[in-house]
């Protein structure tokens, strides 16, 4: 019996149309002798749909024809409900009778920034219960927010540059104290960054304190937190996948991207039309074996504080004038999913996607093992609420007689 595994992809994100490049990516390297994949398509808008025209890339040019040529689906939020239903027009989302469209076994999440990897759309998925490839909610949230992570990694002795963050609503009332704490803390040149986009969207260098205002101004537009960082000016950026779950991964080789600017664009990154891998970039890095190893070490302590799972991509500075290396950050959904890294290291595509699945599994049987309720009802133990809810016990909800104390 073959697996269904459904991929999600697109999303209400500017990274949509990287995801859509990964996702067909990812579903062209699964092996159709133990798969059957179902595309499930996020539009702009919100919406799902599913069909045989989203497998083509060329058919994205057009998104209105796109969705009309495809079937609209969704899934309950019932734990333990896995179908896929057709979404009838005029029916109701949830109307009864609503036709099946397919049974899902496991899904893999290849949706990239803001709704998708910032742990907003694997809630869903762990509220359903359906096994998934890649990081829960709590580590997706904290990878994803380049302000909570640094705070993490900072906490865990792993190296960070430092930074300033704030609000856009603290930044609209109170800029000039801001700037203050700015030019302070990290004097220029320094980088702006929306705390939670990827693919460099939004980012840019400031040079002094009109350029940080611009910067900021600019950046505010695609986040409501900023975080302005201290730059490494003699940079050298290198990135590292891991593979696996907190407790059990291993790193890839590592790779040199090749930047046109002062810091890897959105351009570098995917303006070749094939996702991350069309950049350019050399595998493995040119750089001391000593230094990768350190490197590699450090992206793997990355993946294991923030407890990911899946694939990631972690990517780190080395400052060529003191030879200091600070972690970046981490994509827990990579564009391409690293599959190149990958390949470098040994592992084909092909077992990556089913080491992803099997990674899926695994971790639901875990999680199947832990106690998340309890069988008892407790008002029909003859507990109340406190405050006088009407046929409630006296002394409230856990006052009822009978009831176990403990920490609550």
């Amino acid at each position: 019996m073959k697996t269904n595994v459904a991929v999600f992809f697109g999303g209400r994100s500017v990274e949509h149309e990287i995801s859509v490049i990964s996702a067909l990516q990812a579903i062209n390297a699964m092996d159709r002798t133990k798969y059957d994949i179902v595309p499930i398509y996020i539009s702009k808008q919100g919406r799902w749909y599913t069909g045989d025209n989203l497998l083509n890339v060329n058919n994205y040019r057009n998104l209105e024809t796109l969705v009309s040529n495809a079937t609209e689906v969704y899934m309950r939020p019932v734990y333990g409900d896995y179908r896929l239903y057709e979404a009838r027009q005029g029916g109701g989302l949830f109307s009864k009778g609503a036709k099946v469209v397919a049974e899902l076994h496991v899904a893999l999440p290849v949706l990239h920034g803001t709704n998708g990897e910032d742990g907003i759309f694997e809630g869903v998925l762990e509220t359903i219960g359906i096994p998934f490839a890649g990081c829960n909610t709590l580590s997706s949230a904290n990878g994803m927010d380049k302000i909570t992570m640094k705070m993490i990694l900072k906490e865990e002795g792993i190296p960070v540059v430092d930074y300033v963050w704030f609000t856009d609503k603290q930044w609209n009332s109170d800029r000039d104290a801001i700037v203050a704490r700015v030019e302070e803390k990290l004097g220029y040149p320094v980088i702006v960054k929306p705390a939670n986009l990827g693919s460099s969207v939004g980012i840019g260098k400031a040079s002094d304190r009109q350029q940080l205002i611009e910067k900021i101004n600019d950046a505010e537009q695609f986040s409501r937190r900023i975080i302005v960082e201290h730059m490494v000016e003699k940079l050298k950026e290198i990135n590292c996948s891991v593979l696996g779950d907190a407790d059990d991964h291993q790193s890839s080789v590592c790779e040199e991207p090749i930047k046109t600017g002062d810091f890897l664009s959105y351009g570098d990154k995917y303006m070749g039309g094939s996702g991350m891998q069309s950049s350019d970039k050399r595998i493995p890095a040119l750089i001391p074996e000593a230094t990768s190893d350190r490197i590699r070490k450090m992206a793997a302590d990355t993946f294991r504080v923030l407890s990911c799972h899946g694939v990631s991509r972690v990517d780190v500075m080395i400052d060529e004038s003191d030879g200091n290396i600070y972690v970046n950050e981490i994509n827990t959904i990579p564009g391409s999913l690293s599959f190149y890294l990958w390949e470098a290291s040994g592992i084909s595509f092909q077992e990556l996607m089913d080491r992803l699945v099997q990674l899926a599994l695994q971790r639901k049987r875990e999680n199947d093992r832990k106690t998340f309720t309890y069988d008892q009802n407790i008002f029909a133990m003859g507990g109340g609420t406190k405050g006088g809810v009407k046929g409630g016990a006296k002394g409230g909800f856990f006052g009822a007689k009978g009831a176990k104390s403990g920490r609550h």
